[in-house]
């Protein structure tokens, strides 16, 4: 490639298949689903605890029906080629014995896929092995697999026993989701929430421990193809076709720019978008979004979706938006991660989200590359805000993280907490003030929250996006593709609330979050004070904060 500046993006971009390690096998077929919101919110199933968990056989007391695990080269990645593994398919499946044998085929060597083995414990008792993150050990928490010979009636039982995490919001009410081909093609209805007897669970006594995740299901046909995912899937191909749409389309193209930002390990292109009205940017402030930093958390593409329609609709407020701003968006910052149903690392089989301190361009370019490309334009002019959209398995709502210091005056401290009251506001049903956080940990200073905030993006955020649904205005129920689509133009609102000329929502904002702020440390509300002097960990309780730091260690 030709040499260019660090951060600075490369065009044209090309739409090329996706790229896989050489040791994955890739079945040839294509896996598509339709798009469906169902008629009525899908409310959280009744949750059971530990001790209601139904007795499962061992591994060692059944018959292993699938198995496929990548034949790694070594302990890290070495190449990458479209279709993966040259060689030909082996056929990890058991065969039928005979047309009446009821045993499942399962299948997963497709985008995002993941699962790594099933053993059948009785006729319709299955236990399940995720395939850890590649080039690791652990990371097991993205479920995305296929099953066909399906039975109608029977009831069906399915455990995944090697679950990372000791909490999950399927302990409070989150049901798998599940996609009927036959549903689609015949009744157009896409993913939906089953499960009944949901339950998580510790499993094994040993080091790590592992933990459980059962449900009991029947399928809607016989003989039918099913899947079931953790979240809405959202591949790089899905990301592709939207971007294949937006060039083609010639009004919104005339205001969006895609370019390939880098390349990843496997050679996937990053794509970014920037998004303005045309003519001079001078004055124009920036905006940088990001997601899918983490490849299992999906329901964070269907919310940057959700802000990408938006900001390229003809809806007044969204030509506002363009004619205010300069958009940065980098919709998919771990395409290999997502290509192969990791749950959070990258092929360099470590966190990208912990490496934006690193001068590692070679082993982390997506991340270093985006730093790199704020730090340009930090130069240049003002970057207002930055907001990485990500998911979290054990928080219900939607809520974010921001950067609080103490030593900071008062004004700045508490503008730290205008964005996500304002977007409370505008989300009442949705969005959780109360779960926000603004103390920075130690453990984060690599995440690209506090990396950005570092180099000078005073307004810098991690959006988190519930697996599971709202407990919010009343409601508890799962959150649909079509929930977290809103998101999108919910925050796209907010971002216009808080650049108002206009001073009165932001004031009656600055003086509630210091009403609030005097409630925790328990003042009198009125009694004024500085906030300069008081730690953020005093501001807030402490808290286990990401989804992340349960399993990193």
């Amino acid at each position: 490639q030709p040499w260019r500046s660090p951060g600075e993006p490369q065009a044209p971009f090309s739409l090329s298949a996706p790229r896989w390690p050489v040791e994955c096998e890739v079945i040839q077929e294509r896996i598509e689903h339709i798009e469906w919101v169902p008629p009525k919110p899908e409310p959280f199933s009744p949750p059971m605890g530990p001790e209601q968990a139904l007795y499962t056989l061992g591994e060692e007391q059944g018959t292993v029906v699938f198995h496929s695990s990548p034949v790694l080269q070594g302990s890290c990645f070495t190449r990458a080629r479209v279709g993966g593994a040259p060689r030909p398919l082996s056929s990890p499946a058991a065969p039928l014995e005979c047309p009446q044998d009821t045993t499942l085929l399962f299948e997963s060597r497709f985008e995002s896929g993941n699962l790594q083995k099933a053993i059948k414990v009785g006729p319709y008792e299955y236990v399940l092995m995720l395939r850890p993150d590649l080039y690791t050990a652990k990371y097991t928490q993205w479920f995305y697999f296929r099953v066909q010979n399906t039975r109608q009636e029977p009831l069906y039982r399915f455990t995944i026993a090697n679950m990372a995490k000791p909490k999950s919001l399927y302990g409070q009410g989150l049901q798998p989701l599940l996609y009927s081909q036959r549903d689609a093609q015949s009744r157009g209805i896409g993913w939906r929430r089953v499960g009944t007897d949901v339950c998580y669970y510790r499993g094994s006594m040993g080091e790590p421990p592992m933990f459980r995740l059962s449900w009991t299901v029947r399928f809607p046909h016989d003989g039918d193809t099913c899947f079931f995912a953790a979240c809405y899937p959202y591949t790089y191909s899905d990301l592709q076709r939207y971007l294949r749409a937006l060039a083609a389309d010639p009004v919104r193209s005339q205001y969006c720019v895609v370019q390939a930002l880098c390349h990843s390990l496997a050679g996937n292109t990053v794509y970014l978008l920037t998004i303005t009205s045309p003519g001079s940017t001078a004055g124009k402030r920036v905006v940088v979004a990001s997601a899918r930093v983490h490849p299992g958390e999906s329901g964070s593409s269907w919310a940057m979706r959700g802000f990408l329609d938006f900001l390229l609709s003809t809806h007044a407020d969204a030509r506002l938006l363009r004619r205010l701003f300069i958009f940065k968006v980098v919709p998919m910052l771990n395409p290999d991660g997502v290509v192969v149903g990791n749950s959070r690392c990258s092929l360099a089989g470590q966190d990208p989200n912990r490496a934006y301190g690193m001068a590692l361009p070679g082993s982390f370019p997506s991340v270093w590359h985006l730093r790199a490309m704020v730090q340009r334009l930090l130069a240049e002019q003002e970057v207002l805000l930055y907001c990485d959209f990500h998911g979290h398995s054990r928080k219900n709502n939607i809520f974010m993280y921001g950067c609080d210091a103490s030593g900071d005056r008062t004004g700045t401290r508490l503008r730290q907490r205008m964005f996500p009251l304002m977007l409370s506001k505008n989300a009442p049903d949705k969005f959780s003030f109360s779960s926000c956080k603004f103390q920075v940990q130690k453990s984060k200073e690599g995440t690209g929250r506090v990396s950005m905030w570092h180099l000078g993006v005073s307004h810098s955020y991690t959006l988190e996006v519930a697996f599971s649904g709202s407990t919010l205005g009343g409601k508890s129920s799962h959150f649909s593709v079509e929930d977290l689509g809103s998101l999108g133009r919910l925050l796209c609102d907010t971002l216009l609330d808080f650049c108002d000329p206009a001073p009165a929502k932001l004031q009656q904002c600055l003086l509630e979050a210091d009403a609030l702020l005097q409630q925790q440390m328990g003042r009198e509300p009125g009694s004024g004070g500085s906030w300069s002097d008081v730690s953020p960990s005093e501001l807030e309780s402490s808290t286990s904060g990401s989804d992340s730091s349960v399993s990193d260690g």
